[in-house]
């Protein structure tokens, strides 16, 4: 199983040089990826609004920004999202954003994305909020083109692109990995449709989980696809909300129980939260590192 660590944006707290500090930490220890959590903006609670699914000031370096102060400091670690909210963001200019991190990082990108869930966000970077499904997969068409096209034309009924060229491509070309976020019927279906891969949440049910795979694999039949070429990440616990929540990865052997689960449940890849991890007591960079090497050990010694 190969194992990722969802990076702690907290780690800033304690200079520049405690987050690649912890990156090496990551990298050293034996995890195969390094990925970022996207927001530009939380927004506070209004009437119109309510209340956010996090605190208004909780701090979110930005994502791909980030991904490119660490790529410098190591040499093996893949480097991703989890997920960038594409429909915020103009297309071109990731895609131009995402070639560079690759080329710079000797190809080790892999790029998750998702639609994103707060209408506040989108209005803030003035952006729709209700086509974002349809935008989407159009931005995901105009992000392998401009990986791979010599000659960029693209005509959607969002994004119109005429005759420019993007250089350098990345190093892994149209095969960079681009995978998606989200549980909706939609985002599944552009799993199978547009995706390498679907980035799951914790699944505690296995009737649930089947009958969303069910749905990618469909679609990507539909498509034209090979549903076994689709890849498949879960997190090994959701994102805390509550105390319990909190004391997840205090607990080793509650860690290894749910690594056997997410191995039966044929996950290739897990996410472990390492803000999480900060939420559980390890409370500082080193502390960080500790505990991301002892539940690595556990793991590989409960499932390889």
């Amino acid at each position: 199983m190969r194992l990722t660590v969802e990076f702690p944006s907290v780690s800033y707290r304690e200079g520049p040089g405690a987050v690649t500090r912890l990156a090496t930490g990551i990298e050293g220890i034996g995890y195969y990826e390094l990925d970022m959590f996207d927001h530009v903006v939380m927004g506070y609670a209004t009437p119109e609004r309510g209340e956010s699914r996090y605190p208004p000031k909780m701090p979110i370096l930005e994502a791909l920004m980030t991904l490119s102060f660490v790529a410098s400091a190591t040499s093996t670690l893949r480097l991703g999202t989890e997920v960038l909210v594409l429909p915020q963001r103009q297309p071109v200019l990731v895609a131009k954003q995402v070639s560079t991190l690759d080329t710079l990082s000797a190809g080790r990108v892999r790029l998750g994305v998702g639609v994103g869930w707060q209408p506040a966000e989108f209005e803030a970077l003035d952006e729709a909020f209700h086509n974002r499904g349809c935008r989407t997969a159009e931005a995901i068409e105009v992000l392998r083109a401009c990986f791979g096209d010599t000659q960029i034309d693209y005509h959607g009924s969002f994004y119109q692109i005429t005759a420019i060229a993007m250089e350098p491509k990345p190093p892994q070309g149209v095969d960079l990995p681009i995978w998606l976020g989200g549980r909706a019927e939609a985002s599944l279906r552009r799993v199978g449709t547009h995706g390498d891969g679907w980035m799951a949440n914790a699944f505690d049910s296995s009737e649930d989980l089947k009958a969303c795979q069910e749905i990618i694999v469909e679609a990507a039949i539909s498509a034209g696809r090979d549903p076994s070429s689709i890849g498949y990440q879960t997190q090994f616990d959701a994102p805390p909300r509550d105390e319990d929540g909190k004391r997840f990865y205090a607990n080793l052997d509650r860690v290894a129980a749910r690594a056997h689960q997410i191995r039966e449940q044929g996950f290739e890849q897990a996410a472990i939260n390492a803000t999480a991890i900060f939420q559980s007591g390890a409370r500082s960079v080193d502390a960080m590192i500790d505990a991301l090497g002892k539940i690595y050990d556990q793991v590989s010694a409960e499932v390889g």
